[in-house]
């Protein structure tokens, strides 16, 4: 099957969804799919990466929050970028305006909407719920409610990553909902990867001994991600026993994460780590994985965390709160530093084998993902 993705949140400095892509690349082909990535940059290029497997830029205007990312805005040149790409199943990756531009390309052409984003937990309910329930949120923004309706009625599945994002959208009304949840990438993260050595080098950076405790965090330096809850956790376990934080992330937040820190010596952001390898021993000699995002659609650094053993301690809703599950950490109430601080000291206090825990991988993902999208495209072909 030849299969687009118009994804509006690539970017070559991403995250997860930088993440998820590469491995849509890679594994696609092998099971006998072609797969094109288009998605919006400075300019028109094309990177080949492999028989079956591409990734287009489109010229797009660059966002005005984040000067990594690029949006689409030209509909009719993302029409004219499918019509001569003429695949097989489309895909959409943003829940804003591309979807609306890829619903009115040729209906006959199966489509699914990934939901990468969760607008609703990323911003109005992180903005407002600390003042009102989440219904009195949700009345507010029903003509938000009534796009993602619209949006469900246009596309022949909404995919989501949890089922705690697929129920709330299944409950508000939209329609064509399925969990697929994503996995990791096969045979790079175990607990056989955690080095002493990684250990000791990322505390001596934050000035603290061997047998101090070491909380990781890794993400965008961006306000959904919620890392001045993260921070101010850290300091407040700091006042029990000594312990170092090292955020793994860049962003447009850093330099006022910087000033929250202050003079504090054991608290460090780091840029990301793209070495793969080194990434996993990181994550396999931490004692605490600590994520503060609310919004996420899945936590990928979640499920990496499990596969290495390590402790997470995640808020107790979105994505991110099903990685604490069957003894793999604890959840702790969203937005609630007290809590976080409370959460990290329990698990700090434990004494854990760091046994890898259960998870999918992304050819699991995108095996049951693609079957899908055949037995959509079959059933429309039947019904023609």
């Amino acid at each position: 099957m030849k299969i687009v993705d118009v994804c509006a949140f690539y970017s070559p400095k991403g995250g997860g969804v930088r993440t998820y892509v590469e491995q849509k690349l890679k594994i696609g082909p092998s099971l006998g799919h072609d797969i094109t990535i288009l998605a919006p940059g400075p300019r028109h290029e094309v990177f080949e990466r492999g028989p079956h497997a591409r990734l287009i830029t489109m010229p797009s205007p660059r966002f005005p929050l984040d000067g990594n990312y690029w949006y689409f805005d030209d509909e009719p040149a993302l029409h004219r970028a499918l019509d001569e790409l003429d695949p097989d199943f489309v895909e959409v990756s943003s829940p804003w305006r591309s979807p609306l531009f890829v619903a009115r390309w040729r209906p006959e052409v199966p489509r699914a909407l990934i939901m990468h984003a969760d607008p609703l937990s990323a911003y109005a309910y992180r903005w407002f719920c600390p003042l009102f329930s989440r219904e009195t949120v949700d009345r507010s923004f029903e003509p938000f409610w009534a796009h993602l309706r619209q949006l469900g009625q246009s596309f022949d599945t909404v995919v989501c990553a949890s089922g705690e994002l697929r129920d709330r959208l299944r409950d508000g009304g939209v329609a064509n909902t399925a969990l697929h949840p994503m996995g990791i990438e096969p045979g790079v993260f175990s607990p056989e990867y955690r080095n002493p050595e990684v250990r000791r080098k990322l505390l001596e950076l934050c000035g603290l001994p061997e047998d101090a405790s070491l909380l990781l965090g890794v993400g965008r330096l961006a306000a959904e991600k919620c890392w001045p809850l993260v921070i101010a956790a850290a300091m407040a376990v700091g006042h029990t026993k000594p312990v170092g934080l090292v955020i793994l992330g860049e962003g447009n937040k850093r330099r006022s994460l910087l000033r929250q820190i202050g003079p504090n010596p054991h608290i460090k952001l780091l840029k990301p780590v793209r070495d793969r390898a080194l990434y996993a021993s990181i994550l396999a000699s931490g004692d605490a994985l600590v994520h503060g995002c609310e919004a996420e659609t899945f936590c990928m650094v979640g499920a990496e965390a499990r596969a290495c053993g390590l402790p997470v301690v995640v808020p107790d809703r979105g994505g991110a709160a099903d990685h604490g599950k069957d003894g793999a950490g604890l959840a702790y109430e969203a937005g609630n530093i007290a809590s976080a601080r409370d959460a990290i000291l329990e698990i700090l206090g434990q004494q854990r084998d760091h046994v890898a825990r259960p998870v999918r991988t992304m050819e699991d993902h995108f095996r049951t993902l693609f079957d899908s999208y055949a037995s959509i495209a079959a059933t429309r072909s039947q019904a023609a």
